[in-house]
């Protein structure tokens, strides 16, 4: 898969680890795989990384993924989780009222739904009843999904997108997929893998549905469960340690995504994107962008 960077327009190809390929790619890593996606694995590993044991990682992350740390607040980190969620020192947030903004810090995928409020990616095809175990379709159908994937060297905090309140949060049971490309073709991620979704009813946007989806050796998934009202570009959550994925689907003839990040999407490529960032813009009854 391509990314494209929305800043510079360059493209650069999606780079896999080796143990990830030698696990979706190798017969002896597919029956790996199946401990390590274990929900008991991942608890496991997720202590560690809540560890000191785990600090000496650290380093070794921030230069193997090149991460610039003149963004985020300076402090001492007592663990890798505590690195791995650490906050950024500025956040630029798109107060237009019309202006519908990515969560977070990540590389997005849009997808039309079907009159199924269903969608495919590769070779593995997704529908929202099944993703939320709630038959939402009708409500949906021709709308949109659309898939910010970030990666280890991103933020992991993810904001709300516009003012509104949120109902209650289900939890999914699952297992832990990684949530890079590499698994598509093989796994319907999105189906399996363990998650925690809410209704948002927003104030310009109408009501979106979020699913947050956890990932192979995911510690944990965090939303802040205490506030119910909240203001566009709030703090929503975070994601402890490994990659993780937040899917947005809006209803049809809310929003007009912006021309690069729809053209990049229709030709399989995921473009970069700031949290906070324009990325579509809310449109009339009529179909016209407002």
């Amino acid at each position: 898969m391509k990314i494209v960077d929305r800043k510079t327009k360059k493209e650069k190809d999606l780079v896999y680890d080796k143990s990830l390929l030698f696990l979706y790619h190798n017969f002896f890593g597919r029956i790996l795989l199946r401990i390590a996606y274990c929900p008991f694995i991942s608890k496991i590993v997720g202590k560690y990384m809540d560890s000191k044991l785990s600090i000496r990682r650290i380093a070794k992350t921030i230069k193997k993924s090149n991460i610039d740390m003149s963004k985020y607040e300076k402090k001492d980190y007592v663990s890798f989780n505590d690195f791995f969620i650490r906050k950024k020192k500025n956040i630029t947030i798109d107060k237009n009222k019309n202006s519908f903004i990515a969560p977070a810090d990540s590389k997005l995928l849009v997808i039309k739904l079907n009159k199924e409020a269903s969608f495919d990616i590769k070779k593995s095809i997704y529908n929202l009843k099944n993703i939320i175990n709630k038959d939402l379709s009708k409500e949906y159908q021709n709308g949109y999904a659309l898939i910010f994937r970030l990666a280890t060297d991103d933020y992991h905090r993810f904001h709300y997108i516009d003012d509104g309140t949120r109902d209650d949060y289900e939890y999914i049971k699952g297992i832990f997929h990684t949530v890079q490309p590499i698994a598509y073709e093989k796994y319907p991620i999105f189906h399996k893998n363990s998650r925690e979704y809410t209704i948002l009813h927003t104030k310009n946007f109408g009501d979106v549905i979020e699913v947050d989806v956890g990932a192979i050796l995911i510690g944990k998934i965090v939303n802040h469960k205490e506030k119910k009202v909240y203001h566009k570009g709030e703090e929503k959550g975070y994601f402890k340690f490994g990659g993780s994925t937040v899917v947005l689907f809006v209803k049809d003839n809310v929003i007009e995504i912006d021309n690069d990040i729809l053209m990049n999407s229709t030709l399989g490529k995921e473009t970069i994107v700031t949290v906070g960032e324009k990325i579509g813009t809310r449109i009339n009854k009529k179909g016209k962008e407002m």
